[in-house]
């Protein structure tokens, strides 16, 4: 079972195929994230789009990861607004 709190993400959730992130279209996930604020953008473009760790996204923009973890979540609900209105 995979955790948001786990220091890499597991994109293909096996217990809960909603949740997969593979399962969106590339173009609906970017048009998704490109209309979230800058510090939610930043966060859902490195973990969602670009794939990479927990640990190497909080490095790079400087936060901790409890604070990314948080922006994730607020990104996630967003992204599903987005997409549900579409």
């Amino acid at each position: 079972m995979s955790s948001f709190f786990d220091l890499d993400i597991n994109f293909e959730d096996e217990d809960n195929p909603n949740l997969n992130v593979n399962a969106i279209p590339a173009e609906d996930l970017l048009k998704a994230i490109e209309s979230l604020p800058a510090s939610l953008k930043e966060v859902a473009m490195g973990i969602l789009y670009e794939k990479r760790s927990f640990s190497d996204v909080s490095q790079a923009l400087g936060i901790r990861q409890s604070e990314l973890v948080t922006r994730l979540h607020r990104a996630q609900l967003a992204i599903g607004m987005f997409l549900m209105q579409k």
